[in-house]
C-alpha cells in the first residue's frame, strides 16, 4: 500500500480508463487508485474491477448510484481516503488531459514541505500551457481564473485547475458538509478555503491536453455555477 492515493472519478470513461490505470501504475513513484464511479452506463465499473484482479490492494473501486456531480464524487473519494489514511491524495480526470507523469512532481512538492497544496496549473510566467482546445474555451478556462482572483485576492493563476494534490492535513480541516459547489466552481472553493485557512498553495507548470477519447461533461450549467458561485463564496462567511 502507498501512502498516496489518486482520486479518478469517472461517468462513461471506459475508452480512458483501461489505459490510465496501468500508466499510473507504471510510474517511478508508488500510487494507489481510488476510481469513484457514478453508476457510468457504459460500463467503466466493470473494467476497474477486472483490473483490480491484476493491481490487488492498489486498486480500489468507490460505486455511487448515480451521477452526483465533480464535487461530491470528489468529497466522497476524499472521506474515503482519509479513513484509509493516506497521507498524500490527489485529484485527477481519467481523460489523460491531465498528464499522469506529473503526479511526481506534485507529490514531490508535498513531500518537501513546499506546499500543503499542489495545483497543476495552465497558466504560469504568462503562457497559456493547453493543447487542441479551441481559442473560445481558452479565453473563457483563462478568463475564469482571472476573474477568480479578483474576485477574492487568491494568489493562484490556475484557479479552476482540477489536477491537485493534498497533504491529509488539509482535508482534514475542511467540513466537506459546507462545500458548497459540485462543478466547475468545487475546484475554486477548495482552493479558495484552504487558501483562507492558512494552507500554503504552490502551482507547478503542465500542459494540458484536451481529451482524445470520451466526452466532456462541460456544461453551461457547470460555468454559470462558478461565476455566480464565486461571489457567494467571497461575500458569504462559511
Amino acid at each position: 500500500m502507498s501512502n498516496a492515493l489518486v482520486i479518478i472519478p469517472t461517468y462513461n470513461e471506459k475508452e480512458n480508463i483501461s489505459e490510465i490505470i496501468p500508466y499510473v501504475f507504471n510510474l517511478e513513484r508508488n500510487f494507489d487508485i481510488l476510481v469513484v464511479d457514478d453508476n457510468s452506463p457504459d460500463g467503466t465499473a466493470h473494467i476497474v474491477t477486472d483490473l483490480q484482479k491484476k493491481f490487488r490492494d492498489r486498486l480500489h473501486l468507490l460505486n455511487r448510484p448515480e451521477k452526483q456531480g465533480l464535487g461530491k464524487a470528489y468529497i466522497d473519494g476524499f472521506k474515503w481516503a482519509l479513513q484509509h489514511q493516506y497521507d498524500y491524495i490527489f485529484e485527477m480526470d481519467a481523460d489523460f488531459s491531465h498528464p499522469p507523469k506529473d503526479l511526481i512532481k506534485l507529490l514531490e512538492v508535498l513531500e518537501n514541505n513546499e506546499a500543503d497544496m499542489s495545483v497543476g496549473s495552465r497558466y504560469l510566467k504568462g503562457k497559456i500551457n493547453v493543447v487542441n482546445w479551441d481559442l473560445k474555451r481558452i479565453l473563457l478556462s483563462y478568463f475564469a481564473s482571472l476573474y477568480v482572483r479578483l474576485i477574492t485576492g487568491i494568489p493562484v493563476k490556475d484557479t479552476t485547475a482540477g489536477f491537485v494534490g493534498y497533504k491529509k492535513e488539509v482535508l482534514q480541516n475542511f467540513d466537506f458538509n459546507k462545500i458548497e459547489f459540485v462543478g466547475y466552481a468545487f475546484q475554486i472553493e477548495m482552493k479558495y478555503k484552504a487558501w483562507k485557512k492558512g494552507f500554503k498553495i504552490k502551482e507547478i507548470p503542465i500542459i494540458f491536453t484536451d481529451r482524445t477519447k470520451g466526452k466532456s461533461k462541460m456544461h453551461g450549467g457547470i460555468i454559470s455555477e462558478a461565476i455566480w458561485g464565486v461571489l457567494k463564496m467571497r461575500f458569504t462567511k462559511n
